[in-house]
């Protein structure tokens, strides 16, 4: 099944709801910020780039920060919502299903959780089994690369029964959470994750002080 597109209406109506001054958990981000680059890393190709290069971060930024400061009133944030609702250009590879998937089930996901999550009081949404089956799967093929700065073995465990080893090491710790919020915790989203923790005390709190995803 294709979860993106629906991932993509949940995320724009959460966008739209909150408004363009709601804070979120992307550091110094508004909601109109937040907007600004999901609109830009399908319209400009340095943008998505500027996440994974570090030589072209400051460029990435600069242009969000310039396209966020537009965002005047609430309608020029929700024509901006919109737009990115309807999705990619044409001729953009995001086009493509397969790449689709890949580059953008887990941004939604954590991009909307970054706007629920934001506030005094939040709880998980209830996913549907095979979207939360979808959100493991993609986890899995990323978790080295997520827990790489982490000086530890790192196992992701899922209460419905899935195991990954995402890092071996000589002390390892388990980390039980449900797939969206394994995913939380995996891209540094660490105290807004509902997740355990499973390995000698001392392991634990390294990891909990550890820097954690890209």
């Amino acid at each position: 099944m294709h979860f993106v597109e629906p991932s993509r209406e949940v995320l724009a109506e959460t966008l739209l709801a909150a408004g363009p001054d709601a804070a979120t958990l992307c550091a110094g981000w508004l909601t109109r910020d937040l907007a600004a680059h999901l609109y830009l890393r399908e319209r400009k190709i340095g943008v998505g780039l500027g996440l994974l290069i570090k030589r072209l971060s400051k460029a990435s930024d600069h242009a969000t920060a310039e396209l966020a400061r537009t965002l005047k009133t609430p309608e020029d944030y929700a024509k901006l919502i919109n737009d990115f609702r309807a999705g990619p250009p044409a001729l953009s590879p995001l086009r493509i299903k397969a790449l689709d998937e890949s580059s953008n089930l887990i941004e939604y996901f954590v991009h909307t959780e970054d706007v629920r999550r934001a506030v005094d009081r939040w709880a998980p949404r209830a996913l549907d089994q095979a979207y939360s089956d979808a959100l493991w799967d993609e986890l899995v093929k990323r978790a080295a690369i997520l827990y790489r700065g982490v000086d530890l073995g790192i196992v992701l465990v899922s209460p419905s029964g899935p195991r990954h080893v995402a890092k071996r090491a000589p002390v390892s710790v388990a980390i039980v959470g449900e797939p969206g919020e394994l995913l939380m915790h995996a891209h540094g989203r660490t105290r807004h994750a509902l997740v355990t923790f499973e390995g000698q005390p001392d392991a634990v709190a390294l990891l909990q002080s550890a820097e954690v995803g890209l």
